[in-house]
């Protein structure tokens, strides 16, 4: 097995030659063969350990039996204890889950502190095997049947071509020592279950399944790496990118035979969950919306506009004061003095400064909000109806921002000034209020 390893891990991973490698060392059968290959090889290698504090003595067993071997072997270790129960209460999580969170977040933490540049993992072909059928009874796309990829960003899974049996015949031939977690035996998981009474009989039926189920799975990425070229190219054909949204083309959407499929592709990292609800949006009401937890998906007559969703309360104000010639946020504004006035697009006006009154704020727009259209002799217009005329989409009014003195608006910003501010034969000092 070492030759095949070592054949394995210089042709697919040969970025790490002289780099610094964690391996993550749970003290289990894979973990510790892992360990013992990887050091045969000339690598700088540490150990990463957690303790989760989930099986009493036995946790601390582990730990204990990693800082041993490490000391003897002369390997440097970090090893750190998780409270993982308490975090799964905190934030409501299965205990399986809230284990991962923590073991990576701080796998991340110490590749930054420390310097290192990858981190290894024991998973293997059976932890592969059980994974597409955890994915398969619950319901998946194509991509959660391709199964756990051996590069996941910094995160390297040298194993996976290898089978359980392979990796115990190792470890008994060359006396490995490593300690049973007593969990594994437990059927009380979902993965424990179809370990041991789901995969036995499959490979009852096909003593080579491992193998047929491996050529499975390759044809399977193939097939994604095709799929998610096809979507990138009609992704450029239907999406347009304009800041932090997005706008999909719904007529050239509908052209697709499936344009279904593409949906899902381009939006399922969004974490929308409602899967009908998006697509019923394609020949919804214009105003309809499908929410995630970070963005939200709107119709807006002949388009989808994928945005993030606002942090920003909409009760919340920003003052200018007289001082102030540079306002970088919420917008970034400039204002100053000017003898005269230029023809401008919408993104300046020019106000009467002796009109205004300071601190001037910047808020968002209510229901019920009226003011003086600029050029309509005094005629009052609701904000309301202004956005209709322009026929703004419920995400552009939503990051419409007004400018008021006092309780008067002064500008909806980029778009209308208020008649009442306007200079005359009157002024004695112009301002300038350009949006940059």
């Amino acid at each position: 097995m070492f030759s095949k390893f070592q054949n394995h891990i210089t042709s697919r991973f040969p970025f790490l030659e002289e780099k610094k490698l964690f391996l993550a060392v749970s003290g289990g059968l894979d973990s510790m063969v892992l360990l013992h290959l990887i050091k045969q090889l000339p690598y700088e290698i540490a150990v990463l350990h957690c303790n989760f504090q989930l099986r009493g003595l036995e946790s601390f067993g582990d730990q204990n039996f990693i800082q041993e071997y490490c000391d003897q072997n002369n390997i440097q270790v970090f090893i750190t204890q998780f409270d993982t129960e308490a975090f799964a209460k905190d934030y409501k999580l299965s205990t399986q889950v809230a284990a991962r969170e923590l073991r990576y977040s701080w796998f991340y933490e110490l590749l930054e502190e420390e310097n290192f540049d990858y981190i290894l993992t024991a998973h293997h072909a059976d932890d592969n095997l059980e994974t597409f059928i955890i994915n398969l009874t619950r319901g998946t796309g194509l991509e959660g049947l391709t199964g756990i990829p051996e590069q996941n960003d910094r995160i390297i899974r040298p194993l996976l071509p290898f089978s359980r049996d392979e990796i115990l015949k190792y470890a008994e031939e060359n006396k490995i020592e490593w300690r049973e977690d007593s969990s594994n035996a437990s059927n009380k998981y979902l993965r424990n279950k179809i370990r041991h009474d789901l995969v036995p009989i499959l490979k009852e039926i096909n003593p080579n399944f491992l193998n047929a189920f491996q050529k499975t799975q390759s044809y399977l990425q193939e097939s994604h790496e095709m799929v998610e070229d096809a979507s990138i190219m009609i992704y450029q054909q239907v999406a347009k990118e304009e800041g932090d949204d997005i706008h999909f083309d719904l007529n050239q959407l509908k052209k697709l035979p499936n344009y279904k499929s593409y949906l899902y592709q381009w939006l399922n990292e969004f974490g929308f969950l409602a899967w009908n609800d998006v697509y019923d949006l394609v020949d919804g009401q214009s105003g309809k919306q499908v929410l995630s937890a970070e963005f939200r998906l709107l119709k807006n007559r002949d388009t989808l506009i994928l945005s993030p969703l606002s942090e920003m309360s909409e009760k919340e104000e920003f003052e200018i004061t007289a001082n102030d010639t540079d306002v970088n946020f919420p917008l970034k504004l400039k204002l100053c003095t000017v003898s005269h006035i230029t023809i401008d697009d919408n993104k300046a006006i020019f106000v009467d400064a002796e009109k205004i009154q300071f601190p001037l704020v910047l808020r968002k727009w209510n229901v019920g909000d009226v003011f003086q259209p600029f050029g309509m002799n005094g005629k009052s217009k609701k904000v309301s109806k202004l956005f209709k005329d322009e026929k703004l989409s419920l995400i552009e009014k939503e990051k419409t921002w007004l400018l008021c003195s006092g309780n008067e608006i002064v500008w909806i910003v980029g778009i209308r000034q208020d008649e009442r501010f306007k200079i005359d034969n009157t002024t004695n000092k112009i301002l300038k209020i350009e949006l940059l």
